[in-house]
């Protein structure tokens, strides 16, 4: 599909990513998927493509710079390379960069920034918890005061990257019982590092997709930080979790939409060669029909996603398209990755490949970041109906 928004530099950038990941990652997949793990030294070599640079300044290793479509041309290439698990886990420092960056002290930023952006050490937000996921208004996890500390109480529960994590984004309850600072009025966000005393973890490992990915749960057990780790202003940190929830959720539509390409190509590549009834696959109506409508849905996922960036890049908040096309996105790749497996047939139910392994991680792109019931309530009350 013509993108008429791809410039020079923009290409440049697509292409240095995509080539970096066809050659470096795809080869590697299916072994790391088995293993459940992946190298450590992938995280500094994927950071070194600036990936995860936009919006920080260059003092800290970032970009100076933002552009969603660049955002965008990274994410749809790490779906396209199916290797969701390693991309989650390398990708996880991501969705806490936009707070630190923006709400941390200068000695934070200062220190920690420079070894997320090169990906010396691991970064992760922990907003999840046991009991509710979606709904952060309802977080149990507490931060009360105490002299010149803050002491958090708690667990976090599905935090991708949490065990290679060296830094961490933690979302609190510090509104106590006063009921104006209830629900959405009382949570804020703290700076928390992994060998804090009174912080632990543990392995979540018996996950249906993202096999090479690192999941935690994390615990806070009278956990004590300095008091300068809280980021931001106490008691309104829903809303910065908020406002980075739109960069998460618009990076994953991406990442579908690359997935559903890789799907696309993975078919055409098998029904071109794969007989049938003496004929191949593509030759038979019923398979071009199939490939026709996967085609049609990935070329309306891109021309939505190109809409969406054009609104961000001018510094609009459109919460409401970003919550439709996450959920547009997520369940056009289900149709996508269904119809792969059909045509696939047999061969598409083996690990092994390309098709198996995306249509085994289509759930988590539905869930993550904000549940398709969520994106639609909340595009809902955006458009004020």
């Amino acid at each position: 599909m013509i993108n008429p928004f791809l410039n020079d530099e923009r290409k440049a950038f697509h292409d240095s990513v995509a080539k970096f990941l066809e050659a470096e990652i795809w080869p590697h997949v299916d072994d790391w998927d088995e293993a459940g793990d992946y190298p450590q030294e992938v995280n500094e070599k994927i950071c070194q493509l600036g990936v995860f640079g936009f919006n920080i300044p260059e003092q800290y290793g970032g970009l100076g710079f933002d552009d969603a479509h660049m955002r965008k041309a990274s994410a749809v290439e790490m779906g396209r390379s199916s290797a969701g698990g390693v991309m989650a886990s390398v990708g996880s420092r991501s969705i806490m960069l936009k707070p630190l960056t923006e709400l941390a002290t200068d000695e934070i930023k200062n220190r920690v920034l420079p070894e997320l952006l090169s990906g010396r050490k691991g970064g992760a937000l922990g907003i999840t918890e046991p009991g509710g996921g979606s709904d952060v208004a309802r977080m149990k996890t507490t931060a009360r005061r105490d002299g010149d500390e803050w002491v958090l109480n708690g667990q976090k529960m599905f935090i991708t990257g949490g065990m290679q994590a060296s830094y961490f984004v933690i979302g609190a309850r510090t509104g106590g019982d006063d009921p104006k600072n209830s629900g959405m009025h009382g949570i804020s966000l703290f700076f928390v590092e992994a060998d804090t005393p009174g912080f632990s973890r543990t392995p979540i490992e018996r996950k249906m997709g993202w096999w090479a990915s690192d999941t935690a749960t994390l615990y806070f057990d009278e956990c004590r930080i300095p008091a300068s780790h809280i980021m931001g202003e106490e008691n309104k940190g829903f809303f910065a979790i908020m406002d980075n929830f739109n960069y998460e959720r618009f990076m994953m539509a991406a990442q579908m939409c690359g997935m559903s390409m890789r799907l696309f190509d993975e078919c055409v590549a098998y029904a071109q060669t794969r007989e049938t009834f003496g004929e191949t696959l593509i030759s038979h109506q019923v398979i071009r029909h199939k490939l026709a409508d996967m085609s049609a849905r990935i070329d309306a996922m891109d021309a939505y996603l190109n809409q969406v960036a054009e609104i961000m890049n001018t510094d609009k908040r459109p919460v409401a398209e970003i919550s439709k096309l996450k959920f547009y996105c997520s369940t056009n790749l289900e149709w996508i990755a269904s119809a792969a497996m059909q045509i696939f047939g047999g061969a598409g139910y083996l690990r092994g490949n390309a098709v198996e392994r995306i249509y085994r991680e289509v759930k988590v792109q539905a869930i993550g970041g904000g549940s398709e019931e969520i994106m639609r309530d909340l595009a809902m009350k955006q458009m004020g109906l």
